[in-house]
């Protein structure tokens, strides 16, 4: 199957397992304008026993005992049935509940080796694509409003919890693979705030080296998809010299949106002063969000792209001069109210002409998924309402939803990348069946199954989408109350199909 500009293999994964299917996985694939078509990695995954959504995710977890392997996977696939539903709700039998809070609580249950299994998944994914933007960004996970938790720490604004840095992988059509790193801390209340400055500190010793950390991480990305090609995106809070100055593999890069105006090498000496002076290159038509939970809005922007060489901070001069591309992106026509759109983007990827330079801003933009995600980790997973006790136990968890929530995602976004696929790239047989005859309010399913944007519609319906002519495509939020009531249909479906 081809789609011109376009590349990608998805993974035959099943959003829930109320039944085991028999079915071969097979791979749907298209293409980035290439005329060969990959098909080494889909010869191999053919060849692989098929296996729900949370064996391929976590099977391969390595915890030291098969036993507790097994109970990941189980636990995994019972809570993404329910994500927003507090453990006795979502696991209503005892046993089973007993089972989730000792494995929360087992020292074995590493979240760095949970993580493992799905980060490899994630890089099988990210071999099918030439280009995967590793987008990296900080949430804030506040448990202040459960005070007999143990062991949590200042947040920034107000509240007691955790620091969560993730590296979600995401395709230039934000298609998000899985996540590639995901590092989380708790502040030291005697420390914090108590600190040097942060020029006289060293990056080690700050927070800010998340941000290379995560860079680290697709040194190893890379070496698992030697064909691809990871593409850091990072924020206004990824601008530090450190990370531009830091080594880095052959096949990872770097797109940042600029913070400070640093010392350049030109006559006009800083960096927006000397971008400004360049001639325009062109615009590009894109859709940014007016404020986090408003809809999106057009809006259109002049470039200018140029390279340039960064001088080192003062306190940071051991560190030499950068060679980077920066692509300015101004807003046109701003709206009356609000401010005027200004990016300034620092690359590694050579931007010399006015494709390139859309090309980059439109991988910015790609940036939101992760934010997206954010969302779908706090509200539809809903960490934030865990009461673990300890801050141990919680980031299991918070290892656990985040790849639930990534999986709701995926499904939502695939359903817009790719309307006309089947939909058993995501669901099994009997499941599509299932939700075929509910819909339909008939006891016979169709011969051949819906596409996946037809099924993710009537998943969305159970979930209260109305589906009216101004409301657009289904967002995560209906899907995952949908997703709930799946594998009910499907377990009555089998029921009154028992004796055919």
């Amino acid at each position: 199957m081809e789609s011109p500009g376009i590349a990608l293999i998805i993974t035959h994964i099943f959003l829930s397992n109320a039944v085991k299917t028999c079915c071969k996985r097979w791979m749907a694939m298209l293409t980035f304008g290439l005329s060969e078509i990959i098909v080494k990695y889909m010869q191999a995954e053919e060849e692989q026993e098929d296996r729900d959504w949370a064996e391929h995710e976590l099977g391969i977890v390595e915890l030291g005992d098969k036993r507790l392997t097994s109970r990941l996977v189980r636990l995994a696939r019972s809570l993404a049935r329910a994500p927003d539903l507090p453990l006795p709700q979502a696991l209503p039998q005892w046993h089973d509940l007993k089972a989730a809070y000792r494995f929360f609580d087992n020292a074995k249950a590493v979240p760095e080796h949970i993580l493992a299994g799905h980060i490899d998944a994630t890089w099988s994914r990210s071999r099918t694509v030439p280009i995967v933007l590793a987008v990296q960004d900080t949430t804030y996970l506040n448990w202040e409003h459960h005070p007999a938790t143990q062991g949590l720490g200042g947040l920034s604004d107000a509240g007691r919890g955790v620091i969560c840095h993730s590296t979600l992988a995401v395709t230039p059509d934000r298609l998000p693979m899985g996540l590639l790193a995901q590092r989380n801390w708790v502040r030291d209340d005697a420390t914090f705030g108590a600190l040097p400055s942060n020029k006289k500190r060293a990056i080690g010793d700050k927070e800010s080296i998340k941000w290379l950390e995560s860079v680290e991480a697709l040194t190893v990305a890379r070496e698992a998809a030697p064909q691809t090609t990871f593409i850091s995106v990072g924020d206004r809070e990824a601008d530090v010299y450190e990370l531009f100055a830091m080594q880095r593999a052959a096949g990872v890069e770097l797109l940042v949106r600029a913070s400070w105006n640093r010392v350049v090498d030109s006559e006009h000496r800083y960096l927006w002063e000397t971008v400004q002076a360049t001639s325009v290159l062109g615009t590009v038509e894109v859709s940014v969000p007016r404020r986090p939970g408003e809809p999106m809005r057009r809006c259109t922007l002049t470039l200018r792209s140029m390279p340039l060489t960064l001088k080192p901070p003062q306190a940071r001069k051991r560190l030499g001069k950068v060679e980077v591309w920066a692509i300015l992106a101004t807003e046109a026509a701003p709206p009356l109210k609000g401010e005027p759109i200004e990016w300034l983007l620092l690359t590694t990827v050579p931007t010399s002409g006015v494709d390139d330079a859309i090309e980059r801003v439109h991988w910015y933009t790609c940036r939101w998924t992760i934010e997206v995600w954010h969302r779908v980790l706090k509200t539809g997973c809903r960490i934030e309402s865990r009461q673990l006790e300890t801050v141990e136990r919680l980031a299991v968890a918070l290892t656990l939803y985040s790849i639930i929530a990534w999986r709701i995602l995926y499904t939502t976004m695939l359903a817009r990348t790719d309307p006309d696929l089947p939909c058993t790239v995501v669901l099994g047989k009997e499941e599509w069946q299932a939700l075929y005859c509910n819909i339909q309010r008939v006891p016979e399913p169709a011969a051949t199954p819906p596409t996946l944007a037809q099924a993710v519609l009537w998943i969305a319906k159970l979930g209260g989408f109305l589906a009216r002519k101004g409301d657009g495509a289904p967002g995560p939020h209906v899907l995952w109350r949908g997703f709930q009531h799946l594998p009910y249909i499907t377990d009555m479906f089998l029921i009154m199909r028992r004796n055919e």
